[in-house]
């Protein structure tokens, strides 16, 4: 818990000096674990309740990027809903460009515009006679308030 509020309230001074405004979500990126270990799912959780409630106090958003197979999933299938992220943003690499046909969870869940989704990854574009790589988002979730 000490952690993830100290991790907040560093992501909140860097929005900050980036003029990013209060409510603006800042979104947390927790990479794929084993969420069948309890021990380790309940120290994530934790870990983003303690983030997300040190973000709230703040006046920030808080919101959460995870892979629909293991932590995304934790967030949107945990029992106690207190202090978790009020976004959630999903990678589920279907190639389907959508926030709500393919949501895996309980669809009362995060449906007030608070869902991104990562659909693609590794996807060639080619701008301007330069080719970069990217990854493909579905997007119905706030962004950064700027100014």
């Amino acid at each position: 818990a000490s952690v993830g509020a100290s991790n907040a309230k560093d992501a909140v001074a860097k929005a900050s000096a980036l003029r990013m405004k209060a409510g603006s979500p800042i979104y947390l990126d927790m990479e794929p674990y084993d969420v069948n270990d309890k021990a380790c799912n309940d120290a994530v959780l934790t870990y983003v309740r303690s983030f997300t409630r040190t973000l709230r106090n703040a006046t920030y958003r808080g919101g959460f990027y995870g892979f629909s197979s293991s932590s995304a999933k934790a967030i949107a299938t945990a029992t106690d809903r207190t202090d978790l992220p009020g976004n959630l943003w999903y990678a589920l690499w279907d190639k389907k460009n959508t926030t709500t046909t393919d949501w895996p969870w309980n669809p009362a869940q995060y449906t007030d515009h608070s869902r991104g989704h990562q659909y693609m990854v590794n996807s060639k574009e080619t701008r301007g006679g330069y080719t970069i790589t990217v990854d493909r988002n579905a997007w119905d979730a706030p962004v950064a308030i700027i100014g």
